[in-house]
């Protein structure tokens, strides 16, 4: 039997889950939440095998969670289910520790199945993200930044923290640190200041 945690912010999605999932005969929803700090809590308590995670919602976001989940209860395998698919959200999500990534909108049965391969110890990536990632990662120049990048790598190099980046752009901290994560996944850069000095080596700045 596959215990699983449902995490999500939007009670029609959760209770939607919680009942599509408790159809399957080797499933056991034991438990569901709404905020990823409340999936903390209920994973140290409930211990499951599979918790189904939502990225966006309010406090502590998905990607953040992911480690905190992980030392409530080690054995726990996370599979994110969220409507986003940007390469900051998966590749940040995948570092954090995450075994699997499905977009909202996956039938029940796609979900069933990611949740049995991530519970049997492999790790899911949805065919199309899948698709999309190898080719970028056979595309020359993976390091080329999006306009919004460069805006916030100009901030950055300007010594603006997040708060003040995401005033100076009428975005929200928490999308700035998605940019940033982003920004130093592509410069292959440890921290802000080497991706700013990588920056003006390759002329991006």
């Amino acid at each position: 039997m596959i215990r699983l945690l449902v995490v999500d912010d939007h009670p029609i999605v959760r209770e939607g889950l919680v009942s599509v999932l408790s159809d399957e005969p080797d499933f056991e929803v034991a438990g569901s939440a709404s905020s990823a700090d409340q999936a903390v809590i209920q994973t140290a308590s409930s211990r499951p095998d599979v918790v189904l995670l939502d990225l966006e919602m309010p406090g502590t976001d998905g990607v953040s969670a992911i480690p905190q989940i992980h030392r409530a209860h080690a054995d726990a395998r996370i599979l994110v289910f969220t409507a986003y698919a940007s390469d900051d959200r998966v590749f940040g999500s995948i570092r954090a520790g995450a075994a699997g990534y499905l977009l909202k909108g996956a039938t029940s049965a796609e979900i069933a199945h990611a949740i049995r391969i991530v519970s049997a110890g492999e790790s899911y990536i949805e065919p199309r993200i899948a698709s999309r990632l190898l080719t970028e990662a056979s595309t020359p120049q993976r390091f080329v930044l999006s306009e919004r990048e460069r805006s916030v790598l100009r901030l950055v190099a300007a010594g603006m923290p997040n708060k003040q980046i995401a005033r100076q752009l009428s975005i929200s901290e928490r999308t700035v640190k998605f940019h940033v994560t982003s920004i130093l996944n592509k410069l292959n850069a440890d921290n802000r200041a080497q991706a700013v000095s990588l920056a003006h080596e390759r002329g991006l700045l």
